[in-house]
């Protein structure tokens, strides 16, 4: 058998589902202008699906910057890898102004957060040294651990005694091998919304001997009096050894950055194998970056609009006796009970008939049984799209707790 032949057997958990749920619940088509509503489906939805936070996906000065981005250097400019002919001064130029913003003494972009997270780790730690990682660790951190040929220990999500006990394991290890210690978790985490650890952790570097890298891809921007993150919201920027954000996110954009010191930062220039060994991220996309983070630095009203609308939907929900769990961010999870077919159904009705947009988790992320309905504020929400969207949650529980939902739902129409 060659791997062609194996491929159909191998889809996954869900892979399996892609008969009827490629184009509708999976890789659904989202189009016009990135905003509070779009199209899907031939027709105008409320959207709680884009992780932009900030607005700036759209907003007026982003666009006219990207398009003078284009209009100076074009998308192939600069040729190269950073290392060998790619580099400029906007990139430069970013480094040290994100480097200042979320203070560190330097920084690195990266083409992709995903990619940037795997090589940052495949770069730092050897087979003599041991990983210490949050079992809700995103799948880069994941990915990027696959590559480490040493010992990784889990700890329960944002369980201080427990990360605690693995530390004691790790340094067992260590002072055998004479390694080092990487601890990684979250500033916030994607799924469930809740902020690491971080000051809990960092207190721990008393007791043990290690280093702290945090993925911050959803606190950079949101989180902080000045929106530097999670770090900065927490009051232990300083204890992060390793800062990593993406421009996904509140940035709106494509791209990453780690930033650390001066040392560090020299050591992933020379080190990290998927920027030494691809070309550099163009630079039109920096030249927006400089944009992004000026409005981030300069207008705190999109950060407090995004928590004005984050704070009435969460609100709203708990008023109406809905379980989102721990999250104090603006990712906000609504946890229902249902099966998969229930799931479907209900994002179906959720879709068609109420023409809100909002992301479904399923089994095999979370448990058999549970369904969570992923809702993601940003700044050009508006309170009537929370109450709109109260109302119909409210409706739709109704329904699937009368088993209304109990039905197979076939591909829908696309």
């Amino acid at each position: 058998m060659n791997i062609l032949d194996k491929l159909p057997m191998r889809l996954g958990p869900l892979g399996d589902h892609a008969h009827y749920a490629h184009g509708y619940y999976a890789y659904p088509r989202l189009e016009g202008e990135i905003s509070n509503k779009m199209i899907f489906n031939g027709e105008e939805k409320l959207v709680w699906s884009l992780n932009n936070y900030l607005g700036l996906a759209n907003h007026p000065e982003v666009r006219a910057a990207d398009n003078e981005g284009v209009k100076r250097y074009g998308l192939a400019y600069p040729m190269g890898a950073r290392m060998m002919s790619g580099n400029t001064y906007l990139h430069e130029k970013f480094e040290a102004e994100i480097s200042a913003f979320v203070q560190k003494e330097d920084a690195f972009l990266l083409n992709y957060g995903y990619q940037g997270m795997v090589s940052i780790i495949d770069s730092l730690v050897d087979r003599n040294d041991v990983i210490v990682y949050d079992a809700e660790s995103h799948a880069c951190i994941l990915d990027g651990m696959r590559l480490h040929m040493g010992k990784r220990f889990v700890f329960k999500h944002n369980n201080i005694e427990d990360c605690e006990l693995q530390l004691q394991r790790a340094k067992k290890i260590t002072e055998k091998t004479q390694g080092a210690i990487l601890v990684i978790t979250e500033g916030v985490f994607g799924m469930r919304g809740d902020q690491g650890k971080l000051k809990e952790i960092v207190a721990l570097k008393e007791k043990y001997d290690f280093s702290l890298l945090v993925d911050d891809a959803h606190g950079i921007g949101c989180m902080g009096k000045t929106g530097a993150g999670t770090g900065e919201e927490q009051g232990v920027q300083e204890g992060i050894d390793f800062y990593f954000g993406t421009f996904a996110k509140s940035f709106a954009g494509i791209g990453a950055f780690i930033a650390s010191t001066k040392e560090a930062i020299t050591f992933f220039k020379y080190n990290m194998r998927s920027q030494i060994f691809a070309k550099a991220l163009p630079m039109p996309m920096v030249f927006g970056a400089l944009k992004r983070l000026e409005l981030m630095k300069t207008r705190p009203e999109l950060r407090a609009k995004l928590w004005k609308i984050t704070k009435a939907l969460q609100d709203g929900l708990r008023t109406s006796g809905f379980e989102i769990g721990d999250t104090n961010s603006p990712v906000t999870p609504v946890y229902l009970n249902g099966s998969i077919s229930e799931a479907t159904a209900l994002v179906n009705d959720l879709r068609e008939n109420y023409h809100l947009f909002c992301s479904m988790v399923v089994y095999p992320v979370v448990p058999k049984g549970m369904i969570i309905l992923r809702l993601i504020p940003t700044a050009v929400h508006t309170l009537e799209d929370v109450n709109r969207t109260l109302l119909v949650f409210n409706e739709i529980r109704g329904k699937l707790m009368n088993g209304g939902y109990k039905k197979t739902i076939e591909q829908p129409a696309v």
